[in-house]
């Protein structure tokens, strides 16, 4: 043969190989898309062998009949929701119980205005809870198409192959038949998925090593729950990334006031009963911090020794600014603490440089703080919301 005839059968046998290989793949693909619609964990009852068939109770028509009205138990935390959807997912699932009540607190039906107003509260909390873990602010976007609508079941064991990023966080949120966008738990049925990687955290921005990896990792996950992911454009994102970062360096604030002791170094023994009876909580990692009763703390305190030493002649009080919200005036808390201290174990309240700081420069003091408030607020990141707690945590 020729070495034309010897190149057509060549030619031939790769167009028929590729012919092969394409048939294939769209074999392979069609099983897989047919085994996601049609998968379960529900029982099929026609399919069970050796069982009676379980019957209903039988039901006395003449005994009286007790209406039940639909609830939800939240006495534990929703099974397979982890880190902060967990406490998102209890808060949406409250309210949309409230929202089922048909009775007031006086057990009588309520009226259609009071069963509307819990409708619409309970759509409110489950859109900010939602906005809490998936904020457009702070946030990358990540928008998730699913090619159907897929159980929560089935998305939270893939959801959690991608949870951090570097030291950014990313989560989840779904939108449910409802049309509402609420944190995904088991039970839910979501239509569409919402992702977010955090631009910046309190020691650094959102990188392009750290985008590159969400991104392939991205799209593996999406391939696994039959979703098509849309990536925005990794320099806008970048940019965006290193502004928000820009913010937070330049509002990451911590004013400290310190205690010197006016004689001899306090024991630190005796000084821990002190603490305590001026209201500090002493933290399993050594610090004092003083309660601000929700489970949170106000400002901290430190000796300024090591544990291993028996005293010490000076304290520091400090306040995270951007982490206390205004109207727990954490500044004038800690001032006011100070000065209790101060009688309590006679000292003096100093600056850095050991000068003793009047009460007029605390007040100027007060009014920066003030100041401060007012930047972050005007920048929608008002100081000790969820969205502040996030990039200084």
């Amino acid at each position: 043969m020729t070495d034309l005839q010897l190149s057509l059968i060549a030619a031939a046998g790769v167009f028929v190989a590729g012919v092969f290989t394409y048939n294939k793949i769209q074999e392979y693909k069609a099983k897989k898309s047919v085994e996601r619609a049609f998968s379960t964990d529900h029982d099929d009852v026609l399919m069970r062998s050796g069982e009676e068939p379980q019957l209903a109770p039988a039901v006395d028509p003449l005994a009286p009949q007790v209406r039940q009205e639909p609830s939800f138990s939240l006495d534990s935390a929703a099974p397979g929701v982890a880190g902060g959807e967990a406490a998102a997912a209890a808060a949406a699932l409250g309210a949309v119980a409230a929202e089922f009540t048909t009775e007031d607190d006086a057990g009588k039906p309520a009226s259609e205005d009071e069963l509307a107003a819990r409708a619409n509260a309970a759509s409110a909390a489950a859109a900010e809870q939602a906005t809490a873990l998936v904020d457009p602010l702070i946030d990358c976007l990540l928008p998730l198409a699913l090619e159907a609508p897929a159980r929560g079941d089935k998305l939270l064991p893939v959801l959690q192959t991608l949870r951090m990023v570097g030291n950014k966080p990313v989560h989840y949120i779904g939108k449910a038949v409802s049309g509402d966008w609420e944190p995904i738990a088991h039970g839910g049925v979501y239509t569409e998925l919402q992702g977010g990687v955090q631009l910046a955290s309190r020691s650094t921005a959102l990188n392009e090593l750290e985008y590159s990896e969400l991104v392939t990792r991205l799209r593996a996950m999406a391939d696994e729950i039959g979703a098509e992911p849309a990536i925005p454009d990794m320099i806008e994102v970048m940019a965006e990334a290193r502004n928000l970062h820009r913010f937070v360096a330049g509002h990451d604030a911590q004013l400290g006031v310190n205690l010197q002791s006016n004689g001899a170094p306090w024991a630190i023994n005796t000084l821990i009963g002190a603490l305590e009876k001026q209201g500090f909580d002493l933290r399993p990692d050594g610090r004092f911090v003083m309660p601000d009763g929700d489970g949170g703390f106000l400002f901290s305190l430190s000796t300024n020794v090591t544990p291993a030493e028996e005293t010490t002649s000076r304290l520091t009080l400090l306040l995270d600014v951007p982490c206390v919200a205004p109207a727990r005036d954490g500044f004038g808390a800690m001032v006011a603490c100070a000065k209790g201290l101060v009688a309590r174990l006679d000292a003096t309240i100093v600056d850095d440089y050991n000068q003793p700081l009047s009460d007029a420069a605390l007040t100027e003091i007060a009014g920066q703080v003030q100041d401060f408030y007012t930047e972050m607020n005007d920048a929608d990141i008002p100081a000790g919301s969820t969205r502040a707690l996030r990039l200084f945590s």
